[in-house]
């Protein structure tokens, strides 16, 4: 069947930019410490530059994940048994998908991404992969509601939420979130989410700030989306890359670091920064075993296994729609 159709749930002004997009920008820029969350990475380079980061020796989520799909395929497959739609959370390229989809035997695929453009490139990828597969690519921001397409309304769910990207929210965003997506995909509904283990700093580090340069420049592109799309006049070569390990969040963080004192405009609102003022621009929270199970149970969803015998360490969990109950 292919790409049946594309649902866009984007709330852009006349000129076609995320009114979202453009709210955080002036709120996170206006704070004591600015900060942008980190979704707003995900334009069309941003997207492209993040499948660079994967590719890379130091950047060891993708590849751990990616092994534990290929070898546990066949018990995942088991809990989760066959006829299922997937909805995928942030589907990206959906390089891993094809390794979840081959194993199940899905009754349909929805991919969820606030990239338009690649969303539909990966979809159409995934289409001539899975031609019998009816595949719904909605462009939307998964943090917030998402309607999903009716085809898919009465059939059992399954929610796929790779990469640790659950780690990029602080816990009571994560908790929302799951909550919200346990809703959405409704009783009897499982989710399959990557989770990032904690580890050794040295290897922590050098996944989020490689020789390369490569996630440098995923940083910077949010700095030029802004410049492009909010006519801004943000100097980004003053701006250096900033990576560290905060113990008592149990996160790697991501700065934009300013080089010298500066001024700017976003929108024609004026903004101001001292030499080493930060954006901070991503949080990479890790989780314990008893952490990631506490995680799920609070935003709704009951534990049933979990896959992580790999190294470095990476975990994927499955859990369950947690039942209501009125009492503990």
């Amino acid at each position: 069947m292919g790409v049946v159709r594309q649902l866009r749930q984007v709330d852009a002004d006349d000129s076609g930019i995320d009114a979202a997009f453009r709210a955080d920008v002036h709120s996170g820029l206006a704070q004591a410490q600015k900060a942008i969350p980190a979704r707003w990475f995900y334009d069309t380079m941003g997207s492209a530059l993040f499948e660079d980061i994967t590719a890379l020796p130091e950047y060891y989520p993708t590849r751990s994940e990616t092994d534990l799909l290929t070898r546990h395929a066949a018990a995942i497959a088991d809990h989760v048994g066959k006829g299922r739609a997937v909805v995928e959370l942030g589907s990206g390229s959906s390089a891993k998908t094809p390794l979840l989809l081959g194993a199940i035997a899905p009754s349909a695929y929805v991919p969820v991404d606030i990239s338009g453009e690649f969303l539909r490139d990966s979809a159409a990828g995934l289409a001539e992969k899975f031609p019998g597969l009816p595949i719904y690519p909605v462009e939307a921001d998964f943090t917030q509601r998402v309607t999903l397409p009716r085809e898919i309304a009465a059939g059992p769910k399954l929610g796929f939420f790779p990469g640790s990207t659950i780690g990029n929210m602080v816990a009571r965003t994560a908790v929302d979130l799951l909550r919200d997506w346990r809703d959405s995909l409704g009783e009897g509904a499982l989710l399959l989410i990557g989770i990032d283990r904690i580890k050794d700093v040295d290897t922590l580090i050098a996944a989020y700030d490689d020789p390369a340069g490569v996630t440098a420049a995923f940083n910077r592109n949010l700095l030029d989306r802004i410049n492009r799309e909010l006519a801004g006049d943000i100097p980004v070569d003053d701006f250096s890359h900033r990576a560290i390990w905060n113990d008592v969040h149990g996160r790697i963080e991501m700065h934009l670091v300013a080089g010298r004192a500066m001024e700017f405009s976003v929108d024609g609102r004026r903004y101001a920064m001292a030499a080493g003022e930060t954006i901070h621009s991503e949080n990479s929270h890790k989780y314990g075993p008893r952490d990631a199970g506490l995680l799920l149970r609070a935003g709704g969803w009951t534990p049933l296994a979990a896959w992580d015998d790999v190294d470095p360490a990476f975990a994927l969990i499955l859990a369950e729609a947690t039942a209501f109950r009125s009492a503990p």
